[in-house]
């Protein structure tokens, strides 16, 4: 029998995504021998991932890994990894604010940080985007709580809220909220707004592309020529943003928005970014809000915005409505990000050890 190397792992679903939570220390010190165990574990690269324990969906491939803080005033690090479905890639370029639901919950569970009674905030730097988010966890009795009455859209019944605030932001790989310096420019012939705020993203109105904005997933993902166009205009945004090269790369994330339909504020369809999100994503929604209540983007005149200093954004998705709680400081190309709040619940669903073949890592932690 091939000999298999035990890792100590703890299966979450975190917001609308799912995947492995490991300590930093249960894995390989030099990144080239982790990203070759992250694969084996997830069984990529395999449209089905059926060698591994992917969901054969990007949503289901992810990876959160967690270790005491390199950063003084935050209790922990947070380093995501998209793992891709069906090419040998690992990508930790950008966050995952849905898999960021599932960390202070793994966190305190794992002794990492200390439990209070009735809430526990846990400070967490996001080693993606050398940025601080605050997670507020139900720890009643000093003990992690599941169990609650928050709804999330995307994911069925309810569960204990955990509150993200998402601080130091803005141009979160780009070092500036409007990489470009303009708040709406000209790619192929369709006006964009390249931004970063909590993910970098080229956003743009779907009428521009002939759609509605409504469309479902399943749709989108079926219009093999605008997937093209949408290619093509990433990847020069990629190049704008200082990116360079993102033909490899998952960033920058694309977005099509269009006028709510229902109460919302702005309805969004988020690309991930060759195949259209079943929900939303955390850092895109932020993203997004931030586009929505800033003149002179794609989105002025398309968003319903109050335009107060504590703004309530509703983001109209394929699943239902996200929610962002957005304080920026002024509202033209010059406004200043303060932080972006969010809702979101978790649940721990199992834990033991997954199992590599010895052959991809031996266990030594060099």
């Amino acid at each position: 029998m091939a000999k298999q190397t035990a890792i100590p792992c703890v299966l979450m679903r975190g917001g609308t995504s799912k995947g492995p939570y490991f300590r930093m220390s249960d894995l390989p010190e030099d990144p080239e021998k982790r990203d070759r165990v992250l694969l084996a574990a997830m069984g990529s690269p395999d449209v089905r991932q059926i060698n591994g324990i992917g969901g054969a969906d990007t949503l289901t491939s992810k990876v959160a890994m967690v270790g005491p803080s390199s950063v003084t005033g935050c209790d922990i690090d947070y380093l995501f990894a998209q793992v891709s479905v069906d090419r040998p890639v690992v990508d930790t370029a950008p966050s995952c604010g849905n898999m960021l639901a599932g960390v202070g919950p793994f966190a305190i569970e794992a002794g990492m940080v200390a439990a209070k009674d009735d809430e526990t905030t846990v400070t967490i730097y996001n080693v993606n985007t050398a940025s601080r988010i605050e997670a507020v966890v139900k720890t009643p009795g000093g003990v992690v709580e599941y169990d609650g009455n928050a709804a999330i859209d995307g994911v069925p019944g309810t569960a204990a809220p955990i509150l993200l605030k998402f601080m130091d932001v803005a141009g979160s790989k780009t070092a500036a909220l409007l990489p470009t310096g303009l708040p709406r420019e000209e790619i192929d012939g369709i006006e964009v707004t390249c931004m970063d705020v909590a993910m970098p993203m080229v956003i743009m109105k779907a009428s521009d592309l002939g759609k509605s904005g409504y469309e479902s997933k399943a749709a989108l993902d079926g219009d093999a020529d605008m997937l093209k166009r949408l290619t093509r205009i990433r990847l020069e945004a990629g190049r704008r943003m200082g990116l360079g090269d993102v033909s490899g790369k998952v960033i920058p994330k694309v977005g099509l928005i269009a006028a709510p339909r229902h109460d919302g504020s702005i309805t969004s369809r988020y690309f991930v970014p060759h195949n259209c999100h079943a929900a939303h994503a955390v850092t895109g929604g932020i993203c997004v809000a931030t586009c929505a209540v800033m003149k002179e983007t794609v989105a002025d005149g398309v968003a319903r915005v109050k335009k107060t200093s504590v703004e309530q954004i509703v983001i109209e998705h394929p699943s239902g409505n996200l929610a962002v709680e957005l304080s920026v400081d002024g509202w033209g190309p010059d406004l200043t990000f303060v932080y972006g709040g969010m809702l979101r619940t978790a649940r721990r669903l199992f834990q033991g050890e997954l199992l590599v073949p010895a052959s991809v890592w031996d266990g030594n932690p060099s």
